[in-house]
């Protein structure tokens, strides 16, 4: 039987500006008793087919999602566009429905153009999960840090949350901040000039500031940004903007240090600090497959 509109957009994930405090609170409540479950498998999707269909690399993240889905018992599809026909000129629309018209019972979709995805979740009959489109959102990611932030602290409202580094082209950072505010945790972030986002509702804030916040959350730079002149150099982003050993002194005894991964090691933050006591790096990686699995549990189920 095919879902209705309302009720396909409800399953669907395309990011979390739009979703309710307690839609939000729901996920990371059934992260929770995902993550608690002691069998690597509960086939309650097993019958169900889910096509990872990525149009812009991330390993990481497709591998999470791949995890999820496994763990759940449903049929993985992988898509790479690397390997596809839309490297000949197919366009994403087509290849959506392509799938769709294969019988899949949900897409993971991730794609560079904004907008897009939008259009694609009005369009085809399963629901869609938004795995990172431009720099608009990433909704799984911002929800994982935010059940690791939970998780760590007990509560999200009251928290500061520092986010230092490229937010002009942060989908993190967007994803991050409209999920605080709806959970009355502070939001401040540190960037350079060229590298802010002013359209954004949060106040910029100087590095000696955000390393007073409860959480520090780095953001990956792109070091090709360099070549556009937006980067002077890893070295110099490093000193201004990077969490440095002797910054990382200055956090208060409580407080975490965050980073979305992949890690650039000794420029947004300095190797010795991605396994300090304090990082939450790795941990928020392993939170990442729970909170999938609630993602696409709520699409199918």
């Amino acid at each position: 039987m095919k879902m209705t509109a309302t009720k396909l957009m409800q399953r669907s994930l395309l990011g979390l500006k739009d979703l309710s405090r307690d839609e939000i609170e729901a996920i990371l409540d059934r992260a929770a008793y995902w993550e608690s479950r002691p069998n690597k498998i509960e086939p309650v999707l097993q019958g169900k087919f889910v096509a990872n269909m990525f149009f812009e690399n991330s390993t990481r993240t497709r591998f999470s999602f791949e995890m999820a889905e496994k763990r759940l018992g449903a049929e993985v599809l992988n898509f790479t566009a690397a390997a596809s026909s839309v490297q000949k000129g197919e366009s994403i629309y087509d290849t959506v429905r392509t799938l769709e018209s294969m019988g899949i019972d949900a897409g993971v979709i991730r794609l560079k153009p904004i907008g897009v995805l939008a259009e694609l979740a009005e369009s085809v009959r399963v629901p869609l999960i938004n795995a990172g489109d431009g720099n608009n959102e990433h909704p799984t990611q911002a929800l994982l840090d935010l059940y690791t932030m939970r998780k760590h602290f007990g509560r999200l409202d009251g928290l500061h949350v520092a986010i230092v580094g490229d937010v002009l082209h942060s989908r993190v950072a967007r994803s991050n901040l409209w999920a605080l505010h709806k959970f009355g945790a502070k939001v401040s972030f540190c960037a350079p000039p060229n590298m802010q986002a002013p359209e954004l509702d949060a106040p910029y804030v100087s590095f000696d500031e955000a390393l007073r916040a409860d959480v520090v959350m780095m953001l990956r730079v792109q070091l090709e940004r360099h070549e556009s002149g937006m980067l002077k150099s890893a070295e110099e982003y490093r000193e201004h903007y990077g969490l440095t050993a002797e910054r990382a002194g200055r956090l208060a005894p409580h407080a975490i240090i965050m980073h979305p991964a992949p890690v650039n090691r000794n420029v947004e933050i300095d190797d010795e600090l991605v396994e300090h006591p304090q990082s939450k790096i790795f941990t928020q990686m392993e939170h990442g497959v729970p909170i999938r699995m609630a993602v696409i549990e709520r699409a199918i189920l």
